[in-house]
C-alpha cells in the first residue's frame, strides 16, 4: 500500500502525509502544531502515526510548526546540512535531527526516500520520490525549472505532486513588485503553469494514476486554468486528478 494526502499547499504552509503499508512520512511541517492535528485528523490520521519527517528547506511556509513539534515528539527529523545551517538558530542541534547529502537516499522501514537537488533561493533545497513495493511517489514543488534531474527523478511514478504556481500573464499583470516577479521567474523561484505542463509531458507514461497540482498562488493563477491545462495533457488517459488547497488536506489518495 502506498497513500497520501497533501495536507495544504500554499506560500501560507505546506505539508504532505506519506502511508506505506507499514510506515507513515511526513514531508514538510509548514503548519502550526494544532493545524497539523486539526489536518491529520480530517483524514483519519494522528500525528503520532509519524515515525520520520523530510524536509524540502527552510523557509517558514515549510517549517512553520517544526521547532514545536521537534521539541514535543520523538520523531527524527531528515533535513540537508544546508538547510539545518540556515534552521540553526530556530531548531537548535537536536540529536533527532538527522543531515544528509542533497542526492542520497534514506531507507525508513519500508520506504526508499531519494533526494535530489532542485534551484531554489533557499540553501540546500531539495525534494524526493518515496518508493515501496507497492508504488512510486514523485514530488516537485519550489523547484525554479524543469531541470533534467527532476525529469529523471520522477519517470515512472505512479503518484505526483507538482507545483503549478503561477501564470506568467497574471504574474505580469499583477501588483507584485517588479524585484517580487523577477524573483518567482527565475530559476531560483518556482515552476509557470507552462514549465509545469513541460515537466508533466516529459514524464507521463501508461504507469502514472494520481497527480496533485500544488503550490498553486492565490494571486497570479486560477484553479480552473490549472485544470483545464493539465485535462487537456492527460487527454484520454485515466489519471486522477486533485487540486491542492491552502486551507484544507486532499482526500487520501490511493496508489496500491
Amino acid at each position: 500500500m502506498l497513500s497520501f494526502s497533501v495536507l495544504g499547499s500554499g506560500s501560507s504552509g505546506n505539508a504532505t502525509f506519506i502511508k506505506g503499508t507499514h510506515t507513515s512520512i511526513l514531508l514538510d511541517c509548514g503548519f502550526s502544531l494544532p493545524q497539523m492535528k486539526k489536518r491529520m485528523e480530517s483524514i483519519g490520521k494522528d500525528i503520532e502515526e509519524i515515525e520520520a519527517i523530510f524536509i524540502t528547506h527552510e523557509h517558514v511556509d515549510h517549517i512553520c510548526g517544526l521547532k514545536r513539534l521537534l521539541n514535543m515528539y520523538d520523531i527524527p527529523i531528515f533535513m540537508t546540512r544546508g538547510t539545518h545551517q540556515a534552521l540553526r538558530e530556530i531548531i537548535g542541534d537536536s540529536k533527532k535531527i538527522q543531515i544528509f547529502d542533497a542526492g542520497d537516499a534514506i531507507l525508513i522501514k519500508e520506504f526508499h526516500i531519494q533526494s535530489f537537488s532542485v534551484t531554489h533561493d533557499a540553501k540546500d533545497p531539495v525534494n524526493y520520490v518515496i518508493t515501496n513495493n507497492k508504488a512510486k511517489l514523485g514530488f516537485a514543488t519550489d523547484c525554479g525549472y524543469p531541470s533534467k534531474l527532476i525529469m529523471n527523478r520522477l519517470q515512472g511514478c505512479q503518484g505526483l505532486i507538482i507545483e503549478s504556481n503561477y501564470c506568467p500573464d497574471m504574474l505580469m499583470r499583477g501588483t507584485y513588485p517588479p524585484h517580487i516577479k523577477q524573483r518567482i521567474q527565475s530559476r531560483f523561484g518556482h515552476l509557470s503553469n507552462q514549465q509545469m505542463l513541460q515537466l508533466l509531458s516529459g514524464i507521463i507514461d501508461e504507469t502514472l494514476r494520481a497527480i496533485v497540482l500544488a503550490h498553486i498562488s492565490e494571486n497570479n493563477n486560477h484553479h480552473a486554468l490549472v485544470e483545464q491545462l493539465v485535462r487537456q495533457t492527460l487527454g484520454e488517459r485515466d489519471v486522477q486528478l486533485w487540486i491542492s488547497s491552502q486551507t484544507h488536506p486532499t482526500p487520501l489518495i490511493h496508489l496500491s
